[in-house]
């Protein structure tokens, strides 16, 4: 890529910021310690700031996601969305590769497994608002619509819709760093930029994002070994898991070196054409009559009852216990909410070249409707063969084994044996574009431009990848637990998104009367 591709404000990587690396970093290997040396102390902490981030943040993340959302369906129609974004005159990247490299993130976070498992696990347990009989007909609609509202609209536009405009305008146009502390500057100024304010939340949504990173990747250690010895009979143990985590952090690593336009891409570009063909598959040799039946039907509950879905509390009022909430909606908002400011990094970096319009529509539209309709294949696959024969999946799926239950669903389709193989790399494939492109961002919040060294994103791969296996060391409770940590770090997050609701509209009026 040439100098001048990158355009006047690109700034060259000016080394490490330290003390952002050490506060990070610090606090990640403090975590990694606290799990070696009692594990147990560290889940109660982590459990008592869930309940406290669950309870009292958790109708604020659901008012933040909704309005985020929202606004973004406001900015498509004002004139200021057809405003080209990223100070160059055309796309960097075609319009498969763009859409690949956004595609590949929310999904990579945990997607194939999650499809398989949330869908049957709200189809044998029926989500509170609909209240249908567990494992029955009557309970297919309201399990593919809940699975729709927690990998739908409100989580993709979450990622970065709003976020980006900002981080696009005062990067490109404004010469501020492409760094979560852009965010707070329409609050507090230069004082963001330059002061500890800034620091903090570069390094909170560091943190956020290497937990997000690092729990699919040790699951897919634990994932992948089970599925290794399902398969082939290989022993399902520490060792094995262990190799699959390297062979993983080494396919990132070397994309990693690679660069953004080439390994990313290269990585995404495969990603989607396997998961294309693996879905094609599944549809033509599945169910196909009862996927797209429950698709439309679950799509259209989803759509009837989206603000009652996206501000439910059930029993737990304002400020209640989180129960049923917590453990579902409240966890994948703080999940989603965590990769917010990296991911609009990210896509602001990928998106040069297009207009606010085209973003927020890639982002909070198309792409959640394929991940909707990836949900429908997979997961609708299965609840199909719990439906003619009870115990299919459930028996797999007891538990809560997201593995099992992906596994279960694709032994029982022709070439099963072939089929399930290809979904173990296509989902290692998919988790190493999270690693790679999470690399990529945080070594560029803590270099200060858009072309981090190589050497300091390798750091950070292999970082997430040592301490994946830290915690899969002391059992799956370990990453367990940093599930649950994954909560409480969204906590920080939530306050730096806020700004964006109100400054992406800001700039976009701009726009308007630019034009």
């Amino acid at each position: 890529m040439s100098e001048e591709s990158m355009g006047m404000t690109d700034q060259k990587a000016s080394g490490v910021n330290k003390p952002l690396f050490l506060i990070s970093g610090g606090f990640i290997a403090l975590f990694c310690l606290a799990a070696l040396i009692n594990l147990d102390a560290l889940s109660a902490a982590v459990d008592w700031g869930f309940n406290v981030s669950a309870k009292y943040f958790g109708l604020y993340w659901q008012v933040l996601l909704l309005a985020t959302f929202l606004i973004g369906l406001v900015l498509c129609v004002l004139p200021g969305g057809r405003a080209i974004m990223g100070g160059l005159a055309a796309p960097e990247f075609t319009m498969f590769q763009w859409g690949s490299m956004i595609m590949c993130t929310l999904l990579a976070g945990g997607g194939v497994f999650w499809a398989a498992g949330e869908p049957i696990a709200h189809f044998l347990s029926s989500p509170p608002l609909f209240g249908a009989e567990g494992g029955t007909a009557d309970a297919v609609s309201g399990a593919i619509a809940q699975s729709f509202m927690h990998w739908g609209f409100l989580a993709w536009a979450i990622l970065g819709s709003l976020s980006t405009v900002m981080l696009m305008h005062y990067h490109y146009e404004k010469g501020l760093p492409l760094a979560p502390r852009t965010l707070l500057y329409p609050v507090f100024g230069d004082k963001a930029i330059h002061g500890p304010i800034g620091l903090i939340a570069d390094a909170s949504s560091i943190i956020a994002v290497v937990a997000g990173t690092v729990g699919p990747i040790g699951f897919l250690g634990l994932q992948v070994a089970y599925g290794l010895e399902d398969l082939f009979g290989i022993a399902n143990g520490f060792a094995t898991q262990f190799l699959v985590i390297a062979g993983l952090v080494a396919i990132y690593t070397i994309s990693a070196m690679t660069g953004l336009s080439r390994g990313i891409q290269l990585l995404s570009k495969i990603n989607v054409i396997l998961a294309a063909v693996l879905l094609a598959f599944v549809l033509l040799a599945g169910p196909t009559g009862f996927i797209f039946g429950s698709f439309f039907s679950g799509f259209g509950t989803y759509i009837a009852n989206f603000f009652q879905m996206a501000l439910y509390r059930g029993d737990a009022g304002l400020f209640g216990a989180p129960g049923w909430l917590g453990w579902w909606t409240v966890f994948f908002w703080g999940w989603f909410m965590g990769y917010g400011p990296l991911m609009a990094m990210f896509i602001a970096r990928v998106s040069r070249g297009r207009s606010i319009r085209s973003i927020i529509i890639m982002l909070s539209i198309v792409a959640p409707i394929v991940t909707n309709f990836w949900f429908t294949i997979i997961g609708g696959t299965g609840i199909s063969m719990e439906l003619e024969e009870t115990g299919t999946i459930s028996k797999a799926f007891e538990g809560f084994n997201l593995p099992a239950a992906l596994l279960a669903i694709t032994s029982n389709l022709p070439l099963g044996f072939l089929v399930s193989l290809l979904f173990l790399i296509l989902t290692t494939i998919f988790v190493a574009t999270t690693g790679d492109s999470m690399s990529y961002v945080i070594s560029a919040t803590m270099s200060g431009g858009d072309n981090p060294p190589a050497l300091v994103r390798v750091f950070w791969g292999i970082a997430m990848g040592v301490m994946a296996v830290i915690l899969i060391s002391v059992g799956s409770g370990g990453v367990s637990k940093l599930q649950s940590f994954i909560v409480v770090t969204a906590v920080p997050v939530s306050l730096l998104l806020l700004p964006s609701l109100w400054d992406a509209l800001r700039i976009t009026l701009a726009k308007g009367k630019e034009n």
